[in-house]
């Protein structure tokens, strides 16, 4: 519509830098702006107007009237227009950095071009085109350093110093740099940066130069004049060498030539080189080449630039040039010859033959053998050493072969193989025996003739030599001195007569000589032949006795007896003819009798008692002289005279004579005879020996075996140093039981009717100590018994000798006392000891004997001794300890004073139990007032002592005994309550001890009165409230004998009808009790619930239900006492009931 204001905003590209006010089309700048950022065509900003006409009217068109800059011109058909006038003009700041122009920068120049020579220029240009500040150039960074410069003000580069391009490189790289000389928009230096390539140009400056290379690559390759290689021999072909030949100047030509004494055996390849390559050597004289004459060759190859001839270097190649094995072996001769003995033995080293081989891997590698196999069983060679033995010498035989040939060959580690021939031949030695032609040589001829026998033998080794020359000989032997024998001929004959019986009967007349057949060689062998001589018998002797006379002995009254032996021998050897016969021609008168028996040489008579006769010592002849006559089958004879003596016999039985009582001390060490068995025997010739039968000791009245002695065949009795020591303490006697034995006895028993004792006493001596008996009772001093003469302890010992030498006396022979520090102060004899003998045993009883300081805290230690009749004596300590009266413990009994007596083993023994301390009882005294009518209390005053000497207070007593396990028995006993002891002395002065026993008089006196007011009140009520206490623990009482119900303690009175047995009577108890008020009958009510406080402890009813109730109790107050005590809790110790103004029998 027409009228409608104008609107104004700005569109894209350039939006962002500019605002515009919308109504009145105001433009600002809201970014900033670069001037350098905006190019040709640039769309700086967009101006919209908006028309409110609608239609064709609404339609606008822009256009720019005129610009500072140039005009545009649109010749636009518009109804209406609107011309806009806009001037934006943008002032330049330095906020760009400089920029390098002509970029890449790329330069050249020659090495070793003179300093200060121009290079190269750079140009930089400053962005800001409105600044165009003035720019500063400089080298930031470089690859190679000093060697180029750059102007700061024109950007030149110039050569700063000489440049090596070997050393450099073909390229140098710079990093310039452009700074503008004024701080930016930022307040920071603007600049830039350009790389500058500069090629450094080569000249022809270097020689060629050797390397050593190792590996691929450069840096394996170092500098190097000396160089080796290593070629086989005969080899053809390259030779590395590890050779590489470098000059440093680009594209240059090397020139190699080969010099040296051996230079026509290889040529260099390559023969030229550009730059630089590997070098190696061709073999082209491979002939040459032989380890043999040469090992090394020393060559020099010369590198020389082609440009310029005078740049070259020189280098030294060692060829070395290594074996090959080209060659075979070879020995020295065609043909070896060795003489060998036969039958060498084994390993007999016949030669040695070794070849040679010039090739060094078989120096000392050559490989021997024996050619044929078949050789090998007689000879073989060490193949490393070429050295030829034999294998088996026992079938090297000359004998049987003579001459060996084989073939010796020779391989190096190629296989290469050499031969000789090697003829061995055996040489005789003496190894054929000679050889009998016989087995054995046999003759036969009589006594006292002649004979020859010719032995012929033959040797195996080479005729004619002195191996096989035989000599004969005779070996020594028995008989071969009777004989010889032609050494040459061997003609055997005898030298003299004859004898057959001069031989060995053994042999029967044979004879065997071994003749010797030995040959001549070195060493001699010999062949032993038998010859046997048969020497036939002829009879030529008579017989002869072993003696001329005999004398024999025979015992009386045995018939046949036999009387002894006579021999005979003829010395002829045949049995033809040195048979004998023996007999009796004089003396015998009929009583002796002969048989002839063959012995193993000779012949042997018996002579015997004719069976039918007796002879008697008593009564008859005691000597015949008989003559024994020994003829042969010739009868030739020879007689002898016997000589018989008749001899008693032994046939009593030996006999023991007294034997008297031995007497020996204990731990004797005599060695010789402490008694002697004797025995005695009627017949003349007769040998005594004793022998042991028993032996017993009697120990304790007992006999048992024991060797304590040693009964000697003499019959002396000893010691036995092995045996059992005689001990009179163990064994008193011992008895010896024996039997003597008569060694000759001929006829009946040879020992004694009865064996013979021997009684050995053993007396005492010395040698045994008191012993002292151990004991766990505790000793101490109490405060009642410290008076001269009071016992404080016993010890006991025995001594094991006999009577008079087990007597013991007891003294006290050292007193201390060891206080609370243990420090031992000397007392003197302060104790003594007095000694009784008491049921075998001796008793030392321990008494006061000074006074005793009852005060002091800690122990006497008491030295007792106790010595024996002999002097020998023991030692022992007894520590009596020091008990202080505030540990007295009183405990009452319920029971008379001789009741309490006759238990007070088991009232201690229980006691001790609880308490696991000794319990010392000092006093027993009665607690009953006369006008009572309650029973008989009496009092115990105790001590309670560890072995240790601590003692057990009151109340610690109180709660030990308090154990379910021992209170209830201590009840049984009558323990009724436990008192306290003496409260210790007080250690304050004697006023204020007197003062506060005025003050604690006048509060005693205060409570007295007060107690006995209320007990004038209140005995009443009190009364009625045990009494009802008694019935309700009565009511839980049963009894086979009486009905349930309750029982008035202390009265025949039963609550309910049939309870009293006697009169069966229905009792009131309210009103025998008088229990109407009302507040009796509230604590009656409460009995059932109410607790009972006991030692600061409650217990409930509950409570007092539990627990054993197998126990019959007199009264029911005790019962109900009783239940109460068992179920009390081992951490609730209450210890007794008391009440010294109520009892049951007061009820």
């Amino acid at each position: 519509m027409e009228g409608k204001p104008l609107t104004y905003s700005l569109t894209d590209p350039n939006k962002r830098f500019f605002t515009v006010n919308k109504m009145n089309g105001d433009v600002s700048v809201v970014d900033s702006l670069d001037r350098e950022d905006t190019t040709i065509g640039t769309s700086l900003l967009k101006v919209q107007a908006r028309d409110g006409d609608s239609g064709d009217a609404g339609i606008i068109r822009y256009s720019i009237d005129e610009d500072s800059g140039g005009r545009c011109y649109y010749n636009t058909t518009t109804y209406l227009n609107s011309t806009t006038f806009v001037f934006i003009t943008v002032v330049d700041i330095p906020d760009l950095d400089p920029e390098f122009i002509g970029l890449p920068y790329e330069g050249k120049v020659e090495e070793h071009a003179p300093v200060g020579q121009s290079v190269f220029q750079v140009t930089a240009r400053d962005q800001d085109r409105g600044v165009n500040d003035e720019i500063k150039y400089s080298i930031e960074n470089f690859t190679a350093d000093s060697l180029f410069s750059i102007s700061e003000d024109n950007g030149v580069i110039s050569v700063l110093s000489t440049i090596d391009r070997e050393v450099t490189g073909p390229t140098v790289i710079l990093t310039v740099k452009a700074t503008e000389s004024r701080l930016n928009s930022q307040g920071n230096t603007a600049s830039t940066t350009a790389r500058v390539q500069i090629n450094i140009e080569d000249i022809n400056d270097n020689r060629p130069e050797f390397y050593k290379c190792v590996g691929s690559g450069d840096e394996n390759c170092v500098a190097a004049s000396d160089f080796t290689g290593k070629v086989p021999e005969h080899m053809s072909g390259l030779i590395s060498i590890n050779m590489m030949v470098k000059d440093p100047d680009e594209n240059s030509q090397i020139k190699l030539i080969l010099e040296g004494e051996d230079k026509n055996v290889f040529s260099v390849e390559p023969q030229f080189i550009t730059t630089g390559g590997m070098v190696q050597l061709l073999v082209r004289q491979p002939q040459n080449l032989d380890f043999e004459r040469k090992q090394q060759m020393v060559l020099e190859v010369t590198a020389i630039d082609e440009e310029n001839h005078n740049l070259n270097s020189t280098a030294t190649v060692t060829i070395n040039i290594a074996d090959i094995n080209d060659n075979s072996p070879q020995f020295a001769k065609d043909m070896y010859r060795f003489p060998l003995p036969e039958h060498s033995p084994a390993g007999t080293v016949i030669g040695n033959v070794t070849a040679v081989d010039p090739d060094t891997m078989d120096q000392g590698n050559i490989i021997y053998r024996l050619l044929p196999d078949s050789i090998l069983m007689y000879f073989n060679v060490k193949p490393e050493t070429g050295e030829i033995y034999v294998v088996n010498g026992t079938l090297l035989d000359r004998e049987v072969r003579s001459l060996y040939s084989a073939t010796l060959v020779a391989r190096d580690t190629y296989n290469n193989s050499g031969n000789t021939v090697l003829e061995i031949t055996l040489t005789d030695i003496n190894d054929q025996h000679p050889v009998f032609n016989r087995e054995f040589y046999q003759v036969f001829v009589e006594e006292g003739a002649d004979f020859d026998l010719t032995i012929q033998a033959t040797d195996g080794d080479e005729f004619n030599t002195a191996n096989s020359k035989i000599v004969f000989g005779i070996a020594p032997g028995r008989y071969s001195d009777n004989f010889t024998i032609d050494p040459n001929t061997g003609v055997l004959r005898n030298l003299g007569q004859l004898d057959r019986e001069v031989l060995d009967p053994k042999l029967n007349g044979r004879i065997e000589l071994n003749v010797t057949a030995t040959d001549s060689g070195t060493p001699p062998l010999s062949t032993v032949v038998t010859v046997i001589i048969n020497i036939e018998d002829v009879n030529d002797n008579v017989p002869q006795f072993g003696a001329s006379s005999y004398t024999f002995s025979v015992k009386e009254g045995e018939k046949g007896a036999f009387v002894g032996s006579v021999f005979a021998e003829d010395r002829d050897q045949s049995k033809d003819f040195n048979r004998i016969s023996f007999s009796i021609i004089d003396g015998s008168f009929g009583s002796f009798i002969i048989r002839t028996y063959a012995e193993e040489r000779g012949y042997r008579g018996n002579i015997t008692v004719d069976p039918d006769v007796e002879l008697d010592f008593d009564s008859g002849s005691r000597q015949y002289i008989l003559h024994i006559e020994a003829a042969d089958l010739e009868q030739k004879t020879a007689v002898a005279t016997v000589e018989v003596n008749l001899l008693d016999v032994n046939d009593e039985r030996p006999e023991f004579t007294v034997i008297e009582h031995v007497t020996v001390k204990e731990n004797t060490t005599i060695t010789g005879a402490v008694g002697n068995f004797t025995g005695i025997d009627k017949d003349g010739n007769h040998s005594l020996v004793y022998e042991l039968e028993s032996m017993k000791c009697r120990c304790g009245g007992i006999l048992t075996p024991c060797n304590s002695f040693i009964l000697d065949p003499t019959g002396e009795v000893r010691a036995n140093p092995q045996g059992e020591p005689l001990d009179y303490e163990k064994c008193d006697q011992v008895l010896i039981e024996a039997q003597v034995v008569d060694e000759f006895t001929e006829k009946g028993k040879n020992n004694s009717v009865t064996t013979g004792q021997m009684v050995i006493d053993i007396e005492d001596i010395n040698d045994n100590a008191p012993e002292f008996i151990h004991s766990d009772s505790v000793f101490v001093v109490l405060s009642e018994s410290t008076s001269q003469g009071t016992s404080v302890g016993a010890v006991r010992a025995t001594d094991s000798d006999s009577e008079k030498n087990r007597k013991i006396t007891f003294t006290v022979t050292e007193v201390q006392f060891e206080d609370s520090d243990n420090n031992l102060v000397d007392l003197g004899i302060l104790f003594r000891a007095v000694t009784s003998f008491q049921d075998g045993i001796y008793v030392g009883t321990i008494q006061i004997n000074g006074n005793i300081n009852i005060q002091k805290k800690g122990k006497y230690v008491v030295t007792v001794t106790a010595t024996d009749n002999g002097g020998l004596s023991t030692g022992t300590k007894l520590d009596i300890f020091v008990i202080l009266e505030t540990y007295r413990v009183e405990l009452q009994f319920t029971s008379s004073t001789a009741e309490v007596e006759n238990k007070l083993n088991e009232i201690t023994r229980v006691l001790s139990a609880a308490t696991k301390a000794s319990v010392r009882v000092v006093a027993i005294e009665s607690d009953t007032p006369e006008a009572s009518r309650s029973s008989e209390n009496t009092i115990v005053a105790a001590y309670f002592v560890f072995s240790n000497g601590t003692a057990l207070t009151s109340a610690e007593v109180e709660d030990l005994i308090s154990q379910p396990e021992y209170f209830p028995g201590l009840i049984e006993l009558g323990l009724k309550t436990i008192g306290t002891g003496v409260s210790p002395p007080s250690q304050e002065p004697r006023t204020l001890e007197l003062i506060l026993l005025g003050v604690v008089g006048g509060l005693v006196i205060v409570l007295a009165v007060l107690t006995i007011s209320m007990i004038c009140t209140r005995r009443n009520y009190t009364r009625k409230l045990k009494a009802a206490k008694a019935m309700n623990s009565a009511s839980k009482v049963t009894s086979d004998n009486q009905k349930s119900g309750p029982v008035v303690p202390g009265t025949n009175k039963y609550t309910m009808e049939g309870a009293n047995p006697v009169l069966n009577l229905n009792i009131d108890t309210a009103m025998v009790l008088d229990l109407e008020d009302d507040g009796d009958k509230s604590s009656l009510s409460t009995m059932d619930t109410d607790d009972i406080t006991v030692s600061g402890q409650r217990r409930t009813s509950m409570d007092r239900e539990e627990g054993d109730t197998s126990a019959v109790y007199q009264e029911p107050l005790d019962a109900a006492l009783a239940q109460w005590g068992r179920n009390k809790s081992p951490d609730n110790h209450a210890m007794a009931f008391k009440n010294p103004v109520f009892s049951t029998t007061d009820l």
